[in-house]
């Protein structure tokens, strides 16, 4: 025998016990704020010229790889760095990651014996690639500050 007799008090008191259930849930699982977006790494590199000369600077979190040579000599060398978090957070502190698509790449100076700068930046859910973006003054600050940010890590054989 059921403790409420009355139809219409066992349809009031269900409706008020699923009204009471959904009401209490967590307010942690109705957060959908993204966690904002983070640099997975930066690489600059400088190839061209006569010789085919190439000086690559791949920066990660913790390390920086960086690689220089001569194609038409064999000469390459390669050498490894770690780096700490601050220096890490100084590099990328210049880049705003809303803003780069704002810049733009100019033509390629390998054509005509010149050498081109590619600025590469990684984060998770997209890959920025930019050739000679040095010609666009408004927008290319930012990777500018990069490059003055990698002068001060860089050992003298890469600067």
């Amino acid at each position: 025998m059921s403790a409420i007799k009355n139809n219409s008090w066992k349809l009031f008191f269900s409706t008020f016990l699923l009204l009471i259930f959904f009401s209490c849930s967590s307010k942690e699982e109705k957060k959908t704020d993204n966690p904002p977006e983070e640099i997975d790494y930066i690489i600059l590199s400088y190839v061209g010229g006569n010789s085919g000369n190439y000086k690559i600077i791949k920066v990660k979190k913790d390390s920086l790889y960086l690689e220089k040579g001569v194609a038409a000599k064999n000469m390459h060398n390669e050498q490894r760095v770690a780096i700490n978090n601050l220096v890490w957070k100084n590099l990328i502190s210049p880049v705003d990651i809303k803003t780069l698509g704002l810049i733009k790449s100019s033509p390629s100076n390998q054509s005509v014996d010149g050498t081109d700068e590619t600025f590469q930046i990684k984060t998770k859910k997209k890959s920025h690639v930019y050739v000679n973006a040095y010609n666009d003054t408004i927008h290319y600050r930012q990777l500018q500050k990069v490059k003055t940010e990698l002068e001060k890590i860089l050992p003298k054989e890469y600067k």
